[in-house]
């Protein structure tokens, strides 16, 4: 496991507990009353650090590299049911965007999302969960195809942002982002949103139009990264914390705005202290709310997606 910096003071009595175990007999050591000393205490700072956590601290959560990515929430979740589509059929097979169909007691779905990869040679692979054209591009054609079939679709996000290097840019970046929006504002089916992790600007909103969207506790969304913030109105790094706190980019911030529809919660310490009950939860909230809109017609279904979404940014005099 690895510590955040905010996080040294756990990792801290952890240390402690292993060092106390392999001294003593690890039978004998849960009975001792120093072993459960050690243990409320390290409790205790688990409350009192992941009950105040500042926004900075939260995307630096959201980032942790052993925290779930796409494909563990399609493998837990959806299981041996997922077969996955490859290729956007005008250039190229976008790694870092993962599509494919899948069953969630047998309601069949069309999931797409980022994917990051677990390692550095997986992340390398992954393009670090930044997209290309080619990405979007396949995204929108297996949503397409999802419509055309009468398939609702999952997306899941997690991604720093859409690839920004030069060939991305010839190859049409923006239109291929713009095109999603414009696509998935009239899609005839229904479209959850889950962000698992970072939902950083155009690359998340690329897969990011949909009639429920929800976040999980310690996750953010987004038009511009902290530090890409920081560095534009101060011409530094230094200012991230402050910028985390101004862009109201956490959860809660995202709920009280009305920009997304619900909170997911996380276990104490976030998603990769206890992955299986995340899993849970986030398969509950997708089937939950999908039963809510399946009845739907698809005519009613776009025009209450649109309203969200005109809605956004409206104030009243």
């Amino acid at each position: 496991m690895e510590f955040l910096d905010f996080e040294l003071p756990i990792k801290e009595i952890i240390d402690k507990i292993k060092k106390y175990e392999s001294i003593e007999d690890k039978v004998s050591v849960k009975k001792s009353n120093k072993y459960k000393l050690l243990q409320k205490k390290l409790d205790q700072a688990k409350i009192d650090i992941y009950s105040n956590l500042t926004p900075w601290q939260k995307v630096q959560l959201s980032r942790h590299p052993n925290r779930p990515y796409t494909l563990d929430y399609i493998e837990n979740i959806i299981g041996d049911s997922f077969l996955e589509l490859h290729g956007d059929r005008y250039f190229a097979d976008d790694k870092a965007m993962i599509g494919g169909l899948g069953k969630i007691d047998n309601q069949t779905f069309m999931i797409i999302g980022t994917q990051k990869g677990n390692n550095t040679k997986m992340r390398q692979y992954r393009n670090f969960g930044m997209s290309n054209p080619e990405g979007y591009r396949k995204a929108l054609r297996l949503m397409k195809k999802a419509e055309k079939f009468n398939i609702p679709i999952i997306s899941f996000i997690d991604t720093p942002g859409a690839y920004p290097g030069l060939e991305a840019e010839e190859r049409g970046q923006g239109e291929a982002i713009a095109r999603n929006l414009y696509e998935m504002m009239s899609l005839k089916v229904p479209i959850i949103v889950v962000i698992i992790g970072e939902g950083a600007s155009g690359g998340a909103l690329g897969i990011g139009v949909g009639d429920t969207i929800m976040m999980l506790e310690n996750t953010w969304y987004s038009v511009i990264s902290p530090e890409s913030c920081s560095s534009i109105l101060w011409r530094s790094w230094d200012y991230k914390e402050k910028a985390a706190e101004v862009l109201k980019l956490t959860a809660n911030d995202m709920y009280k705005n009305k920009l997304i529809d619900k909170i997911i919660k996380e276990p104490i310490g976030g998603a990769h202290y206890n992955s299986e009950e995340v899993y849970k939860n986030v398969r509950k909230e997708i089937l939950s709310s999908y039963k809510k809109i399946q009845s739907l017609s698809s005519s009613k279904l776009i025009s209450n997606r649109r309203k969200k979404f005109y809605a956004i940014g409206k104030f009243k005099s």
